[in-house]
């Protein structure tokens, strides 16, 4: 997870992972993070050190009016893909089943409500021309993990080690709070199913996409990719053994 000076909390490297068959996902060509609104012109430097040439942005436009998109300085390229799930509510969560449980319901009503967004995420990745490129919303874990999540399955990661990256979103998390103790003291705590990131949810997620669709390549081509994008994605991101 990378420091900087502004208000980011949760941007790190989503790659140098291995892939179940032997080949690996190099570090430096797909990162993910909170919002990019809030870096500082102190993290100038730093930030070009990554090579990052593309920006996608996952928020809403409500969220780009209140909050504002990352710095021209950021990304040579910007693309604000809204993903249009549906609202979270308070009252669907229940204790008693668990954050897994809540988590891994609002991840599939994402796959169901934003397939063709989520699908224009991954279709800008896969271009050969986008270089580095970071995929971000607001907090960099629910809108981000579920895209992040299925580039690198499509990669061939595993999914213990795309739930493992997930779950790293939790010291994010802890950061924004000790900032926000130290700066905004008082304020309430967050919901559990905010201030946590359980392996268990991407597990859950992805085999149970699995069983509705088939595949995560089924999922995908289902809502539009095309297969010739599938092996343009792994061109990019895979190196083979």
């Amino acid at each position: 997870m990378l420091d900087f000076a502004g208000t980011v909390f949760n941007f790190r490297d989503a790659g140098g992972v291995a892939t179940s068959d032997g080949a690996m996902v190099p570090a430096g060509l797909l990162y993910r993070s909170d919002a990019l609104c809030d870096l500082a012109e102190s993290d100038r430097e730093a930030y070009a050190a990554l090579g990052v040439r593309t920006v996608i942005d996952l928020r809403k436009q409500v969220e780009l009016d209140r909050y504002g998109r990352a710095p021209q300085w950021a990304c040579e390229r910007w693309h604000n893909v809204p993903l249009n799930n549906p609202m979270w509510r308070h009252e669907d969560f229940s204790s008693a089943d668990g954050v897994a449980a809540f988590l891994t319901e609002r991840y599939h009503e994402a796959a169901v409500h934003a397939a063709e967004d989520i699908v224009a995420a991954v279709r800008i990745l896969a271009d050969p021309d986008c270089g580095p490129a970071v995929v971000h919303c607001w907090g960099g874990r629910d809108r981000t993990g579920v895209v992040v999540a299925l580039v690198l399955a499509l990669c061939g990661v595993a999914d213990a080690d795309i739930a493992a990256d997930y779950h790293r979103t939790e010291h994010g998390t802890a950061r924004f709070l000790a900032w926000r103790e130290r700066h905004r003291p008082g304020k309430p705590p967050l919901e559990p199913y905010l201030a946590s990131t359980p392996a268990e949810a991407m597990l859950l997620f992805l085999t149970e996409l699995r069983q509705c669709h088939g595949s995560i390549e089924g999922y995908l081509t289902g809502a539009g990719l095309t297969e010739a994008e599938i092996a343009a994605l792994r061109t990019r991101l895979r190196t083979d053994a």
